[in-house]
């Protein structure tokens, strides 16, 4: 065999079956949401500067590029943000605040005190960290930092201010928001 062909098979052997990858970052096609299988819809490389920060995946019951319909929709979203470089827990605060501003700026009192709640459970995070959030309707959104659960934040209104900090009307950057919904 010549060593092209060698070379080829040994990626293709290894690569992840039904799998996505983006900035050294792969993610299943799929994940399991109490009991209820859920699709990738895309991902997003959050950028500032020249630094990559993190990769974002969305994944939702079935694929969708509106976001308008994905914060409508009362179904199940999951969310994971893979770190590619060190953010201060301060600083993703200073983000999650900016974001409500930005895309929920008439939040509810009670959405203002879950994202509090929010920021306090944030912790420096390094590269290959990991922060992970799942709504459930009726339950709410469950909270994961480094592995651990946090808590979850109860309300649709909390997912929808959420979310919409990713793929609302000010997301991160362009770019990042068309990459989670499939359209990059």
């Amino acid at each position: 065999m010549n060593r092209a062909l060698i070379a080829t098979l040994a990626i293709l052997l290894t690569a992840p079956v039904g799998a996505a990858q983006l900035a050294g970052v792969t993610m299943d096609d799929n994940t399991t949401v109490e009991g209820e299988s859920l699709v990738l819809n895309g991902m997003g490389l959050r950028k500032k500067s020249i630094i990559k920060v993190y990769v974002g995946g969305l994944y939702l019951p079935s694929k969708e590029s509106d976001a308008t319909k994905i914060l409508a929709a009362d179904t199940p979203r999951h969310l994971e943000m893979n770190f590619l470089f060190g953010v201060s827990a301060s600083r993703l605060a200073d983000a999650w605040d900016e974001g409500l501003e930005n895309n929920t700026p008439q939040a509810p009192d009670e959405v203002q005190e879950k994202f509090k709640k929010l920021n306090s459970w944030m912790v420096d995070m390094e590269k290959g960290d990991q922060l992970v959030f799942t709504y459930t309707p009726g339950q709410g959104t469950r909270v994961t930092v480094k592995g651990k659960a946090k808590g979850t934040l109860a309300g649709k209104d909390f997912a929808d201010a959420l979310f919409s900090c990713w793929i609302g009307k000010e997301p991160p950057s362009s770019g990042f928001k068309k990459g989670l919904l499939g359209a990059d």
